[in-house]
C-alpha cells in the first residue's frame, strides 16, 4: 500500500475519530509493513499491539506539542496524515454571500482548517527523519483551489483551505532543503459520506459519494504512488493534481 515508505514505518493520524481518519487508521493498522500507528482525537485513549491512541486538540498547541514529545520518544515519524476539517456547525454553515460573513465563525473555521494543521506541522515535521522517505499530508478540498473556483460562495471554508494549500507548498519547499526524500502534500478526498458533507450530498453525481473506507484506500493509494518530485501539490482521490 505504501511501498514508498520504509519497512515498519511509523504513522500518525490526526482526527482518527472522524470518518476518513478512522478508516485511514484502520487501514494502516492492517498494513503488514506498518510498524505502529498513532491515532489522535479529542478523547483518544487505549492501546493494542500496533495502534496507540492519544489525545489532542487542534486549538490547543500544548496538546499537540505533548503528543509530539510522546510519539517522538519512540523514534521518527514516516507518515503523518491530518484528517481534520470544519465546514459547518449547529450555529453556522458555509456562506452563500459576503453578506453572511461572520468574524467569529470565520475565525473558528480558520482555527481548525488552517492554524491547527500549521501547528501540527510545527511540531511533527521535526520528527521527519533526514535521508529516509517520509510523507506529511493534510486533507484539503478542491474548493480551496483559486484557479478552479467557478461558483464562489463558501467564503470561510474556501479561504481556509486555500491558506492550508499555501502552507503545504511552503512546508514542501523547506523540507526539500533539509529532508530531500520527504513528501508534503494536500489531499482532496472527494465527497465522502461523513457528517461534514451530509447536508450537501443531494447534488452529488451517482458513484461520486464515497464511503469512508473506500476514500481512505484511495487516498493511501495516491500517497503510495508519490515521490519527492511530487511534493508541494494538492492531489485528488484519483491521483489527479489539482490546480492551486
Amino acid at each position: 500500500m505504501l511501498e514508498n515508505l520504509p519497512e515498519n514505518y511509523r504513522a500518525v493520524v490526526f482526527g482518527a475519530s472522524g470518518g476518513i481518519g478512522a478508516a485511514m487508521t484502520a487501514a494502516l493498522a492492517e498494513d503488514p509493513r506498518c510498524g505502529e500507528v498513532w491515532a489522535g482525537s479529542r478523547t483518544g485513549s487505549g492501546t493494542d499491539r500496533k495502534r496507540h491512541d492519544f489525545r489532542f486538540n487542534l486549538t490547543d498547541e500544548n496538546s499537540i506539542a505533548a503528543a509530539a514529545d510522546r510519539i517522538g520518544e519512540g523514534g521518527p515519524v514516516h507518515l503523518a496524515v491530518i484528517a481534520t476539517g470544519l465546514l459547518h456547525t449547529a450555529e453556522f454553515g458555509p456562506e452563500r454571500s459576503w453578506r453572511e460573513l461572520d468574524a467569529a465563525a470565520m475565525a473558528q473555521v480558520f482555527a481548525v482548517n488552517t492554524i491547527g494543521p500549521a501547528l501540527i506541522a510545527r511540531h511533527f515535521l521535526e520528527l521527519v527523519p533526514p535521508g529516509v522517505p517520509a510523507i506529511f499530508a493534510a486533507l484539503s478540498a478542491r474548493v480551496g483551489s483559486i484557479g478552479d473556483n467557478r461558483l464562489g460562495g463558501w467564503h470561510s471554508y474556501r479561504a481556509s483551505k486555500a491558506a492550508l494549500n499555501m502552507l503545504i507548498r511552503n512546508f514542501a519547499i523547506e523540507l526539500e532543503r533539509k529532508r530531500k526524500q520527504a513528501i508534503c502534500v494536500a489531499l482532496h478526498p472527494g465527497t465522502v459520506d461523513t457528517g461534514l458533507s451530509q447536508p450537501f450530498q443531494r447534488g452529488v453525481p451517482e458513484g461520486k459519494l464515497f464511503m469512508p473506507d473506500d476514500s481512505a484506500r484511495k487516498l493511501l493509494s495516491v500517497l503510495g504512488g508519490l515521490g519527492p518530485a511530487d511534493s508541494g501539490y494538492n492531489y485528488a482521490w484519483d491521483g489527479q493534481r489539482i490546480e492551486w
